[in-house]
């Protein structure tokens, strides 16, 4: 969910803020992953890819992702797209035919595409690196640099057999590359110095075709019975999804004017393993199409999210799939938020219970949802649930509201750099900030004695209520809308703050009777999440359940 659930909360924003979006990714279907593991379940690829895209659009849905389009690349537009758009680089000068050494495992007779062969990283020394990337130090690699490469499948040492491929000149592209990313405004340090340190190192022409038959024919003349490399294929997905999108729409020229308007703007959303795709090789396949597709201006990538201070793993069943986090804990919202609150931005964070556990009872309950309820409640029974207005501030009164000014900016920032852990802290502290602000002013001592002061409380109270509902949406959409409701504010469809949530107060504004919205986590499942014994019999228990309901292709 990290880079998804990242991605919904700023395409969330961006709407919110009145914003044109198309928010679009899709199931990355092909390659040698997908085929050996149809093999081994007796199944085609396509039976065993339909079958997961379609568990995973209810996921998307279950978790409130809001995408546009979420489709898949065996998408007749996709494949399409990628064939086209290959031989217009071809046509350029930037695809060549080489021969490439390619692994072949005698044991299992299959060739090995990358991510099949592991090995010792020639450069950190990593022991389990892959032949496309090692994990550890992100180098980008090919096979036959490993150090005693070794099949996944059986273990056993490949051989390597010379045979004929297609290359993407990416060596061509460096220079243009190199000021690219030097002169770009909206990456962050991280992303330009990965990337810079990669291109300065000497970019090598990539092999863009495999010896496998699932995944999109290469188009090549000659290239009969090979398909494209899956990261090419994929990273094109973006612009195909945009494309479907308006297709879908009858409105088909619509995605070319997108895609090629300076006034567009294009963010992803991505682990920090993925930066020299993003980076890179996605720019450097624009650039050598010559079509003039907007580069990338935004990518958001997070350090790794462990679990329990372990990296997540599926083969050894360490971690927590989404399915299961809501069938333990069925509150998607409450999920949303407190996994972006623990979004690894600036270093790898783990996952832990205790932290959520905080999250949810703390922050949401006891910070942000005893305060809104706290003030909508004097409202209600002093002023009858009209919000007053202000007069004569004192200087405190001011001092709130240039904070308040300032946590919008601050909040608004963040969010438009991608930093969406960052942007959430700012809620947090505004919460805070407003209960320290109300318990110093005292409004149910001064009542009687001083009801212009208790006005002036109570408004800039409620002003920073109305921003912290307003800041919750991209976040917690239903639950904000809930509270939003409750603050008397009409809401057709969607939420649009075009400026600050001052514009959503009208003359005379009333609020509805407060309720109670938010709610901690039940007490005895609070405890068996805090005990690491009854943890492991609860998502014992959880991932039973939810193994069952899932496709058997998903099941484990």
């Amino acid at each position: 969910m990290g880079s998804v659930l990242s991605a919904d909360v700023f395409a969330r924003y961006l709407r919110m803020r009145g914003n044109r979006v198309v928010f679009v990714s899709g199931s990355d279907e092909h390659g040698t992953v997908i085929e050996v593991e149809a093999i081994k379940r007796g199944l085609q690829p396509k039976d065993f890819t339909d079958q997961a895209h379609s568990y995973i659009l209810k996921l998307w849905e279950s978790w409130e992702i809001s995408f546009d389009n979420y489709t898949r690349t065996e998408s007749e537009v996709h494949k399409e797209f990628v064939r086209e758009f290959l031989l217009e680089v071809q046509r350029n000068g930037y695809i060549d035919v080489r021969e490439q050494s390619i692994p072949w495992c005698p044991k299992d007779r299959l060739y090995l595409p990358d991510r099949f062969v592991s090995g010792t990283c020639p450069y950190c020394g990593y022991p389990d690196a892959h032949g496309d990337q090692c994990d550890a130090c992100g180098r980008i690699l090919d096979p036959d640099q490993l150090i005693n490469p070794r099949c996944v499948f059986c273990g056993s040492r490949p051989e390597f057999i010379s045979r004929k491929h297609w290359f993407f000149r990416l060596d061509k592209l460096g220079e243009a590359l190199r000021e690219l990313l030097t002169s770009h405004k909206l990456l962050s340090d991280k992303v330009k110095s990965y990337s810079l340190a990669w291109v300065t190192s000497g970019l090598k022409p990539r092999a863009l075709t495999r010896d496998t038959s699932w995944g999109i024919p290469a188009p090549f003349e000659g290239a009969e019975g090979k398909t494209v490399y899956v990261w090419f294929d994929a990273l094109l997905g973006y612009i195909s999804a945009t494309k479907e999108y308006f297709i879908v729409r009858g409105r088909p020229e619509e995605w070319l004017e997108l895609w090629l308007s300076r006034d567009t703007m294009t963010a992803y959303f991505i682990g920090k393993d993925n930066i020299p795709f993003h980076a890179v090789i996605f720019p450097a396949l624009i650039l050598a199409s010559g079509r003039g597709y907007k580069l990338p201006d935004l990518i958001s990538a997070t350090e790794y999210l462990l679990y329990e201070g372990e990296k997540f793993s599926k083969s050894r069943r360490v971690g927590i799939w989404a399915d299961e986090a809501l069938e333990i804990f069925g509150e998607a919202e409450y999920w949303r938020f407190a996994l972006m609150r623990m979004r690894p931005e600036d270093r790898d964070t783990s996952f832990k219970w205790t932290e959520f556990v905080r999250i949810v009872n703390t922050e949401l309950n006891d910070d942000i949802g005893n305060f809104i309820h706290r003030v909508l409640t004097l409202i209600w029974r002093y002023f009858n649930g009209v919000i007053p207005e202000i007069s004569a501030p004192t200087g405190e009164d001011e001092a709130a509201l240039k904070t308040l000014r300032d946590s919008w900016l601050r909040y608004c920032r963040y969010i438009e750099l991608g930093e969406i852990r960052k942007a959430s802290e700012v809620i947090v502290e505004l919460a805070r900030f407003g209960n320290q602000y109300i318990t110093r002013k005292a409004p149910w001592f001064k009542i009687k004695e001083d009801v212009n002061d208790v006005k002036n409380t109570l408004r800039v109270s409620f002003e920073i209520c109305l921003h912290i509902a307003v800041m919750l949406y991209p976040f917690m959409p239903r639950l904000s809308r809930t509270l939003l409701d409750t603050m008397g504010v009409e809401l057709r469809e969607e939420l649009v703050v075009r400026d600050t949530p001052r514009e959503l107060l009208r003359e005379g504004h009333r609020i509805k009777e407060p309720r109670v919205v938010f709610t901690k986590i039940p007490k005895d499942l609070a405890e068996a999440l805090l005990d690491p014994e009854k943890r492991e019999t609860l998502i014992r228990s959880a991932r039973e359940r939810t193994n069952a309901r899932r496709p058997q292709v998903l099941r484990f």
